[in-house]
């Protein structure tokens, strides 16, 4: 379950990690929230949240191929102090009590910028740090530090926002960035495996969407996050609302909700880790359970209720998250990881800036449930998605002029 942290520089890498991470979420937990106590607004909240995810839709794919042209560890050292110097000046901001609506929309277009060129590289770079053979493991654990902080970081936040303040939040967040740079700065890198960093030349972006266009076991995880990660994974603003809206609490409320997504996630990226699992068919039955919790949340009568579907929901969104990454890792080619993780990027992160609008809309004129209800319907589609796919590979593989051990569907596909 957690053979990958035998690897002492994963072992860094990974400690660094939860710590920033939490951070993270301590902050993901008080902007929404400064946000919405602000302008009552869920529909100025989702467009404040989109505003993160617009370099990242636009960027990542160039950030994918910078990362296959880069040294990674020096790449994030930079994105993680321009992050860190982001979430610095809105903590002094917020508690100076200067901060203003245009402000946290200028910070959080430039902690974009470096955000699409961040996640590729944190994703890439682990195989540089563990090996194939760990991958696997090593990539669930990384989920597994996502909803360890998602577990803790509310927790955190709600304290230190009943306590001192919501800008101290961000000013935690800030200092949290310090450790992962001290961090990348002590890994061994002579035993450290990184990929050969590939010449510029023209076409190289290109080329990178054409070959995962070909290839149904790369393009298919990708469209399954698009679909989940534009209305799904919104959960910033759809909690907030069904806290504030259908069940009349506040920070403590949205706090709850959240750490019971994260606990069932931290279990679920347990679970993940020791099963070593990947491919089209186990992210089919992970969406699918995850589909069907989310609708649990969205008709649940109180908090508790609410929080127990949370957590049955957290095992379904890290099961797909964990696999559907190390199905795309373990299945590009090393000169493409970088594109490949990087359209991931862009299919997990950046589809928040069409995502979060729709919800904080909805949410706001259609009543706090509906939000969820959609988060349950794109999860069953892309479940649907991934079942067509693994259909249509076992039709072409059964067709006799098939030639045996190769993929029909691939090269029918590659031909398109």
């Amino acid at each position: 379950m957690f053979s990958a942290l035998h690897n002492r520089n994963y072992r860094k890498y990974f400690t660094a990690q939860v710590v920033s991470l939490i951070g993270s979420w301590m902050q993901l937990i008080a902007l929404p929230w400064l946000v919405y106590d602000r302008t009552r607004s869920g529909t100025a909240l989702g467009l404040i949240v989109a505003v993160e995810s617009l370099p990242v839709l636009v960027l990542s794919p160039y950030g994918g191929l910078v990362v296959d042209r880069t040294d990674k560890r020096r790449l994030l050292m930079a994105t993680q102090g321009v992050q860190g110097a982001c979430a610095l000046v809105l903590g002094a901001l917020t508690v100076t009590g200067t901060v203003k609506i245009w402000t946290i929309v200028a910070i959080a277009l430039v902690s974009g910028v470096a955000s699409a060129f961040d996640s590729p590289a944190r994703q890439a770079i682990v195989l540089e740090l563990v090996g194939k053979s760990e991958l696997r493991n090593a990539v669930s654990l990384n989920s597994i530090t996502i909803n360890i902080a998602r577990a803790v970081g509310p927790a955190l936040a709600a304290g230190v926002i009943a306590a001192l303040g919501i800008g101290e939040c961000f000013l935690v967040n800030s200092a949290s960035f310090a450790v992962v740079i001290v961090a990348l700065a002590r890994l061994d890198r002579a035993a450290m495996s990184p990929s050969t960093r590939q010449r510029r030349q023209a076409g190289q972006l290109r080329s990178g969407l054409a070959y995962v266009a070909g290839n149904p076991e790369l393009r298919t995880p990708l469209l399954m996050m698009a679909l989940i990660g534009t209305i799904a994974y919104e959960y910033p603003v759809s909690l907030a609302i069904l806290a504030r809206q259908s069940f009349h609490g506040g920070a403590s409320t949205y706090s709850l909700l959240t750490s019971g997504l994260g606990a069932g996630a931290v279990l679920g990226g347990l679970w993940v880790a020791s099963r070593g699992r990947t491919g089209l068919r186990a992210c089919a039955i992970a969406t699918g359970e995850y589909a069907v919790m989310t609708l649990a949340v969205a008709f649940a009568p109180n908090v508790p209720v609410a929080v127990v579907a949370l957590f049955a929901s957290g095992l379904g969104y890290i099961a797909f998250n964990s696999m559907g990454n190390a199905t795309l890792q373990l299945a590009s080619e090393p000169e493409m990881r970088g594109r490949v993780m990087g359209l991931w990027s862009v299919s997990f992160q950046g589809s928040t800036l069409v995502g979060s609008p729709i919800i904080g809309f909805v949410g706001e004129h259609a009543g706090a449930r509906w939000p969820l209800v959609l988060a349950g319907a794109s999860a069953l589609a892309a479940s649907g998605v991934a079942i067509t796919t693994i259909v249509a590979q076992r039709s072409a593989s059964a067709r006799p002029w098939a030639e045996p051990g190769s993929s029909a569907l691939a090269e029918e596909a590659g031909a398109a």
